[in-house]
């Protein structure tokens, strides 16, 4: 993890910081630009509290990672668990521990908060990422299949 950066759970006073990187994170996944929604969603994350956020700071008090987990239930093992479904670390600070330094912050809280354990999924394509969770220890499901339902 790189020293001069710090971890720590955010909040409203983050928005806007938190919010850039959100949008930036939705753009690698293809979306369009539109960082007045990504704005709106984690203010509603916040406020309501929907999910748990960290950021990476620098030195210089820049917000320049985040990862966001949501909790979820799991009915067979009758267990809590989060879903650790976003993670973007700004390109300037790449390959320099942070998104290693985010995940710990996110593993230390999930167990703290008593989950059984944190599930995530990543686009088939995203090596960098696939090699850090495998270093952490997640392990690839190879068990399940994964199906969506579009409602809209």
């Amino acid at each position: 993890m790189s020293p001069q950066v710090q971890y720590r759970e955010a909040g409203l006073p983050d928005l806007e910081a938190v919010a850039s990187l959100f949008d930036a994170y939705r753009q690698f996944y293809s979306c369009e630009p539109d960082v007045e929604s990504a704005k709106a969603w984690l203010s509603t994350n916040f406020t309501e509290q929907r999910s748990t956020v960290f950021v990476a700071v620098d030195a210089a008090s820049n917000v320049v990672g985040f990862t966001q987990l949501y909790p979820a239930l799991c009915s067979v093992d009758l267990v809590l668990y989060f879903v650790l479904y976003d993670l973007y670390v700004a390109q300037s600070h790449r390959r320099m521990g942070v998104g290693r330094g985010l995940m710990a912050a996110a593993k230390n809280w999930a167990l703290a908060a008593g989950g059984a354990r944190i599930d995530l999924e990543t686009a088939r394509d995203n090596g960098g990422a696939q090699a850090l969770y495998e270093a952490l220890g997640y392990e690839k499901d190879n068990v399940f299949y994964k199906y969506s339902l579009e409602l809209q």
